[in-house]
C-alpha cells in the first residue's frame, strides 16, 4: 500500500469516526442549547469538547491505532489542537448565523466539514505523528 493510499484509509476511518463524534458534537449542543438555555457559542463548544473526547479514544485505538505509552500527554495536544478546531467553528457559526442569519444547526454542520480537515491533518502530523 502507498503512502497516499494509507493516508486516504485513515481519512476514510477518521471521518467514520467523526460521524460517531457528530452525533456526540449535536446531541450535547442541543442539550445545552435548547433544554439548558445555555448561551449557543458555550453549548457549540461543549457539544465539540465531548465529541473531541470520544474521538481521541477512538481515533488512538482504531484510526491511528498508537501505542504511545504517553497517553495523557497525546490527549493535551489532540485537545489543544481542538481548540483551534472550536475557535473556527465558532468563527463559522458566527458568520453563518450571526451574520448571515442562516440556520444555526445548518451552519454547525458546514464548519464540522471544514474542521475535518483541520482536526485530520493535525492529528496525523502532530498527535499521532510517530
Amino acid at each position: 500500500m502507498t503512502e497516499t493510499e494509507i493516508l486516504f484509509y485513515k481519512f476514510l476511518k477518521f471521518g467514520a469516526v467523526g460521524l460517531s463524534g457528530m452525533v456526540v458534537d449535536f446531541g450535547i449542543t442541543f442539550l445545552f442549547k435548547e433544554k439548558f438555555q445555555l448561551n449557543k457559542y458555550l453549548s457549540n463548544s461543549c457539544g465539540f469538547f465531548a465529541a473531541a473526547s470520544s474521538n481521541f479514544i477512538l481515533n488512538r485505538l482504531w484510526t491511528f491505532q498508537s501505542a504511545d505509552p504517553a497517553v495523557a500527554f497525546q490527549y493535551i495536544k489532540f485537545l489543544s489542537l481542538s481548540i483551534v478546531g472550536v475557535l473556527l467553528s465558532n468563527a463559522i457559526i458566527f458568520l453563518m448565523h450571526g451574520r448571515w442569519n442562516w440556520n444555526f444547526y445548518f451552519a454547525k454542520l458546514i464548519s464540522i466539514g471544514v474542521v475535518l480537515f483541520w482536526n485530520f491533518f493535525a492529528s496525523y502530523f502532530i498527535t499521532f505523528s510517530n
